[in-house]
């Protein structure tokens, strides 16, 4: 880890806009290309949430367009705040030093972008940026060789992760809004203690069904016979008196349940393949088969499926061997059901839910008075989290995520691959290593520092 006082006396075109030397002129390029990214990020995201939530009219004629624009505002400020901090740090210190490209520059424009946003999103926008920055710490951690990483670690916190997160769904008042909303989609209502279907209520209307299907006089074909056999299988099996799947016996309704989420997992997937499939399409033809036979397809519904089989089955079993339903059962299920996550290895999914896990324990101290409140809290740690990643960013992009990096160069149009990271390789983090091919022309007549001349730290 280089020493935080050495500096280097180059100044901020030798470094950080060098495709322009005008500090000014750099600011306007890269709030032209983050405002364009911007809009076409959020243009499209608000619009498909307001679909897929079935917004009315009103809606779109007079908060979508505010809201898209809102949020663009802050998008575009936090890269725009970036790159004018980056000028103003260097002309008030007079030198860079190791934190005060990336982490330096970052924190006043990350904190004063996020006040820009609407509060409503400012919590979703912080978890997402602890993640980063907590896998990025992480990345840093193993490379310097201050942590060994373990071998299935991100399925082994995926399991204890899920373990708590199913306790807390299982239990009175644990999880409200969006997350409850997930996993009661996922695991479905049966799992809820409090559900609302009475045994008596389930069965009248079974029966109901069946009587009305008896009185209508059908031709039956295959599918029919198909239908009636599997709801005869399905109803006709074991079914402990504390299970709420009254329409299926256990062993049915873990197999449908694997069978719906393997289904959605798969078809999400395919979804995401789309967009980069069909543009490929004209030239070539064969990768519309890849769309639906896809290994990541598959493994994205094994993944899906078998968590909530897996879960529904060692709730059963628990409440067979136990002959009660206790809300204990959901931590041994939650954490055998994160075993799952071999079938789709992914240490973003884990490092989000523990972020989310994180706060949710967080407030639910607030709540009984445990851990006191801080205001704006929000947005001091997505500052801190965001300058992180521009630290990783700026200092070593090889530990940094790759959907990320490939994020901030499409909010810049590819400026942030023009920083002269050959200078600031003297700091020990290999800044260039992912650049060893690109040296920036520089105009001599606004260098500090001639280019010929070797790098000094002071």
């Amino acid at each position: 880890m280089a020493a935080l006082s050495k500096s280097i006396p180059h100044s901020c075109y030798e470094i950080g806009h060098t495709w322009h030397p005008k500090c000014s002129w750099a600011v306007l390029h890269v709030t032209q290309s983050a405002l364009a990214e911007s809009l076409r990020i959020y243009g499209t995201l608000y619009l498909v949430a307001a679909i897929l939530r079935k917004r009315k009219l009103d809606y779109y004629l007079y908060k979508l367009l505010p809201e898209i624009l809102q949020s663009t505002s802050f998008l575009t400020a936090n890269g725009t705040l970036y790159i004018a901090c980056f000028c103003i740090l260097r002309k008030i210190l007079g030198k860079f030093y190791f934190w005060s490209p990336g982490f330096g520059a970052a924190l006043p424009a990350s904190y004063m972008a996020i006040l820009i946003e609407r509060k409503s999103r400012r919590g979703l926008l912080t978890i997402y940026m602890a993640n980063q920055a907590t896998e990025t710490l992480f990345r840093m951690a193993v490379a310097r060789g201050t942590i060994t990483p373990l071998r299935h670690g991100e399925v082994l916190l995926f399991c204890i992760t899920a373990a708590l997160f199913m306790f807390f769904f299982r239990c009175k008042d644990g999880l409200k809004g969006f997350t409850y909303s997930a996993l009661k989609f996922i695991v479905g209502k049966e799992e809820i203690p409090t559900h609302s279907f009475s045994p008596e209520a389930a069965f009248s209307k079974t029966d109901r069904k069946i009587k009305h299907s008896e009185k209508v006089s059908q031709p039956m074909n295959i599918l029919a016979l198909t239908k009636k056999l599997m709801d005869k299988v399905c109803k006709h099996g074991p079914r402990h008196r504390c299970c709420k799947h009254y329409g299926d016996n256990c062993i049915s309704y873990c197999i449908k349940g694997f069978i719906r989420m393997f289904s959605i997992g798969y078809l999400i997937q395919c979804c995401l393949r789309i967009p980069s499939t069909f543009r490929h399409l004209l030239t070539q033809p064969s990768r519309l088969f890849s769309l639906f036979y896809n290994k990541e397809n598959f493994q994205l519904g094994a993944f899906l499926g078998s968590f909530v089989s897996i879960y529904k089955g060692t709730s059963c079993f628990l409440r067979w061997v136990r002959n009660l339903d206790d809300e204990l059962h959901a931590l041994v299920a939650g954490c055998l059901a994160g075993i799952s996550m071999m079938f789709y290895k992914s240490t973003t999914i884990s490092m989000y839910l523990v972020s989310k896990l994180v706060e949710t324990i967080y407030f639910k101290g607030i709540e009984a008075g445990k851990v006191p409140y801080f205001p704006h809290a929000d947005s001091i740690i997505y500052a801190i989290s965001t300058s992180i990643c521009f630290q990783a960013a700026v200092m070593e992009v090889q530990n940094l995520r790759p959907s990320y990096w490939k994020f901030l160069l499409r909010l810049t149009r590819g400026r942030f691959a023009l920083m002269n990271r050959k200078v600031l390789d003297v700091f020990g983090t290999e800044a260039s290593k992912n650049f060893k091919d690109f040296t920036p022309k520089l105009d001599p007549r606004y260098t500090v520092v001639p280019p010929e001349l070797p790098v000094e730290l002071s």
